[in-house]
């Protein structure tokens, strides 16, 4: 299958100019996936929506605050059923996200408002605008009063989630915003003036976004929205928790679809690939030390049971993850090359397989903190996880966070779903049908149950490990996540 997070770009940072370090490698595949945002219905489950308003009304007088740029368009479909026909999307943005069979819902027409805010960056390339920034926002003709917001997975631009999240909240009625978090591509660690800039600044562009996008619903339905969540996947998971941490007062809860944990003392993805890097080739090799080899991969994380998948994601993942992200938070482990060597036998020079986070400077601890999550959320927030994710192993990540969570005195804000067999991109769901389950399913009927929760109808049923219904088919597993 193809790699899943697109095509390589550069990217730099708003007003931030590129770090004055020397380039020399040229990075060509995929990286870490990230996030976006999710509004619960404001309305009880089953009520009638508010009546349809006049279509693509108040277009003319749309204004994005802070835009240095907007196109707003009267579309008869918003979702990609029509916005691929009419160039309101881009496919390749969300390739390889989703199942290949995941149905695409219609009837949802409305405007779109396309643009960018300032920035310095040019590596989105969307609309030949060559400018970073760049957010979609979606106003549905018939409302149901709610907003969802949305940061893109791994380094990919603001459509990202058209198919994953998008197109079923917009058929739900929801306004949709997301943004491509300011940076994009494979070499977004070169936006910004210090190490952990580029991330930083994906924080700031979705609270920039949301509160955009708020007032450009307000303008539009003549009232603010009831409700404004967030949701996302991958590094997007990061951004829901991220800003439920830091501005609660912007949203009313959250969907955190797998996201990436980044904490200061670990873990962190820079504690546990490297021992994968390290100790994957022997393992695939067979032999001697073989056994020893995948017992380490198990301590670093690597769940017993998926070691089908760690072919495929030491090719495509591993190392090309660890070497951007650890660009991007610790530039000076490699010297003047750009993000080391690809696949670099242990014992080389500046090898990633080698990297060592504990031992790295203070200044590189510094960096993790400049973006690193507390635990400290303010609205409510539901987690879900699969337990066969090989990039973001489930003990390092979910787990963990769920456990910061607790122990900051936040759990009664907190479900964490953990879904046996969901591992970290949907599509390889196709590929291994009878080992795999997507998550695409799980995530909507956690928006519902948060929705239903947020309404106060009911609570969301407690923490817990979704098994795997004995017996499912694919074709199931594809359309039903029965969380209770």
């Amino acid at each position: 299958m193809p790699p899943p997070h697109g095509h390589p770009r550069s990217s730099l940072s708003p007003s931030s100019p590129t770090r004055a370090r020397p380039r020399r490698l040229a990075i060509a595949a995929l990286s870490l996936t990230a996030a976006f945002t999710l509004a619960a219905t404001p309305t009880a489950a089953g009520s009638p929506r508010p009546p349809a308003t006049a279509h693509c009304a108040d277009r003319a007088h749309l204004r994005v605050p802070g835009a240095e740029h907007q196109q707003a368009d009267c579309l008869a479909e918003l979702t990609t059923a029509g916005t691929v026909a009419s160039g309101h999307t881009d496919p390749a943005d969300y390739n390889g996200l989703t199942p290949k069979d995941l149905p695409t819902p219609t009837g949802v027409p409305g405007i779109q408002v396309d643009g960018y805010f300032p920035d310095t960056s040019t590596t989105n390339t969307n609309h030949g605008w060559n400018h970073d920034a760049q957010f979609v926002i979606r106003l549905p003709d018939r409302w149901n009063g709610g907003l969802v917001v949305s940061g893109t997975p791994a380094n990919r631009e603001q459509y990202a989630n058209d198919r994953a999240i998008a197109d079923w909240v917009l058929e739900r009625g929801y306004a949709y915003a997301a943004t491509d978090k300011g940076n994009t591509g494979l070499s977004f660690h070169r936006d910004g003036r210090e190490p952990g800039a580029a991330i930083a600044e994906w924080n700031d562009r979705v609270t920039q976004l949301t509160r955009a996008a708020k007032a450009v619903v307000a303008q539009r339905y003549h009232r603010p929205p009831a409700r404004t969540l967030a949701t996302g996947l991958s590094n997007g998971g990061y951004l829901v928790r991220w800003q439920l941490e830091n501005h609660p007062e912007l949203f009313d809860g959250g969907v955190d679809w797998e996201g990436t944990l980044w904490r200061t003392r670990g873990p962190n993805l820079l504690t546990h690939l490297p021992p994968a890097l390290r100790a994957y080739p022997t393992y695939a090799a067979g032999g001697e030390g073989a056994e020893v080899a995948q017992q380490a991969m198990h301590k670093a994380g690597y769940p017993a049971g998926s070691e089908f998948l760690w072919p495929y994601h030491h090719k495509v993942y591993w190392d090309l993850t660890q070497r951007l992200y650890r660009e991007e938070l610790d530039p000076d482990y490699d010297g003047p090359t750009e993000a080391g060597a690809p696949h670099c036998a242990p014992g080389s020079p500046a090898c990633d397989a080698d990297y060592d986070y504990a031992d790295r400077p203070a200044d590189v601890h510094r960096a993790v903190d400049r973006i690193a999550l507390t635990g400290r959320i303010g609205k409510p927030l539901i987690t879900l996880q699969g337990t066969l994710d090989v990039l973001l192993p489930i003990s390092k990540h979910s787990d963990v966070y769920a456990d910061m969570v607790r122990a900051s005195g936040r759990g009664a804000l907190l479900r964490y779903y953990r879904i046996e067999d969901g591992t970290h991109v949907d599509s390889l769901a196709d590929t291994f049908p009878d080992e795999l389950r997507p998550l695409v399913p799980c995530h909507r009927a956690a928006f519902r149950s948060l929705e239903d929760w947020l309404n106060g109808e009911r609570r969301p049923p407690a923490s817990r490990t979704i098994a795997r219904p004995p017996g499912a088919t694919p074709a199931t597993l594809r359309t039903t996540c029965p969380l209770r």
